[in-house]
């Protein structure tokens, strides 16, 4: 443990020891490098780029290399199309190290890797679920993995003190192991991750000609199911490409449930027309009902609107005040009207705290839009 771990207490001692190298110093590789700088880990940052490797190195996730380094764990956070080829690189290079990845797709390297004849009894693929619509070390974040999932693909070959590394590298940053394979991993980003960004992106697509008059109506709903269409289409490219097969899958299924909808909205008032929609928006509902929510709980909260000026310091107000109504704050959602000089703030709460947090800000003066049941 270096003296930069000692010095943070036991309660944030880190579980890795020795040097962890990254390869990859844009938001994923940064966000890593700085999470474990805070924990006192040792990190060595590489990237061909040697201007996003100083200004990640700027922004405190590592040092740059020494030809004496001597990494225990090895991060390689590249894009997806050369992935393989600098896990195969890192191995070589440093036959006592662990190799692990942050690709979101799994399957393609392990083939990759497979089919050249890389010994890759080192190396475990792992991606952590978690990131932002932008990129590069300027927008890295310390806390960026705090409570979110990191997948880890083990295989037969996979020895239990390696497993510990990567699973150790996921617990560091904040994250929460969790192992699959690869075909698991693949099938699974494909419906919670992969297709969302190709529908998310269609449905903006069309607001791109769309009348000025309209886009002036837009409210939260457009911008939640649209927020990640502002995604970098070169990075979405490679993903898509690699991960082809499962989303193709899912996409042609909900290409068939569109158009059973659109053929039912021809002709509304025919018989059974209205039962598809309904059943369609049903459906909706029971897929969002099984969504994991705050702590990866299915626990229902309830929701009340507050409409909060559009001046300095109101929100923080609002959040004071629920703490002396001992209110707990599960979700928030903001939405502003343009023009309006106030905005929305959806409030999650317990069942049981509803009616008190809703009498009791209107008491101090609050104007409360409406109650909802989740």
């Amino acid at each position: 443990m270096t003296d930069t771990a000692r010095t943070h207490g036991n309660g944030n001692a880190p579980r890795l020891s020795g040097t962890v190298r990254i390869v990859g110093a844009g938001l994923l590789g940064a966000s890593i490098g700085q999470a474990l700088r805070a924990k006192g880990v040792d990190v060595v940052l590489s990237d061909t780029s040697p201007a996003q490797q100083r200004l990640a190195i700027d922004y405190g996730a590592g040092r740059a290399a020494r030809d004496d380094d001597a990494p225990t764990l090895i991060v390689v956070s590249v894009p997806p199309d050369v992935t393989a080829d600098v896990i195969a690189a890192e191995l070589e290079r440093y036959p006592d190290a662990v190799v692990t990845d942050v690709a979101s797709v799994k399957l393609e390297p392990f083939r990759a890797l497979t089919e050249r004849g890389v010994n890759i009894a080192r190396y475990i693929g792992s991606h952590p679920l978690a990131g932002r619509e932008r990129g590069g070390a300027i927008s890295a974040r310390a806390d960026l993995f705090i409570g979110r999932p990191w997948v880890v693909c083990r295989d037969e070959e996979t020895s239990a003190a390696d497993l510990a590394l990567v699973e150790a590298l996921a617990l560091d940053v904040g994250a929460m192991p969790l192992e699959m394979t690869p075909e698991e991993h693949d099938r699974s980003v494909a419906l919670t991750s992969h297709v969302p960004q190709v529908v998310a992106s269609l449905l903006a697509g069309r607001l791109a000609t769309a009348d000025e008059d309209a886009l002036r109506l837009a409210g939260q709903g457009v911008r939640d199911t649209t927020r990640i269409a502002a995604s970098a289409p070169e990075l979405w490219v490679q993903i898509l490409g690699a991960n082809a097969q499962p989303v193709v899958e899912i996409l042609d299924a909900l290409a068939d449930d569109l158009r059973e909808v659109s053929d039912a909205l021809r002709e509304p008032t025919a018989t059974g027309a209205r039962r598809v929609v309904a059943e369609a928006i049903r459906q909706g509902n029971d897929g969002v009902d099984r969504l994991p929510g705050k702590h990866g709980q299915n626990r229902k909260f309830e929701q009340f609107v507050v409409m909060v000026d559009d001046t300095a310091g109101q929100l923080g107000r609002l959040f004071g005040e629920l703490g002396e109504l001992n209110v707990n704050v599960e979700d928030l959602r903001l939405e502003h009207s343009p023009g309006a000089q106030f905005g929305l703030a959806e409030i999650s709460v317990a069942p049981a705290a509803l009616l008190g947090a809703v009498e009791g800000l209107q008491e101090r003066g609050w104007r409360i839009a409406g109650a909802t049941n989740d």
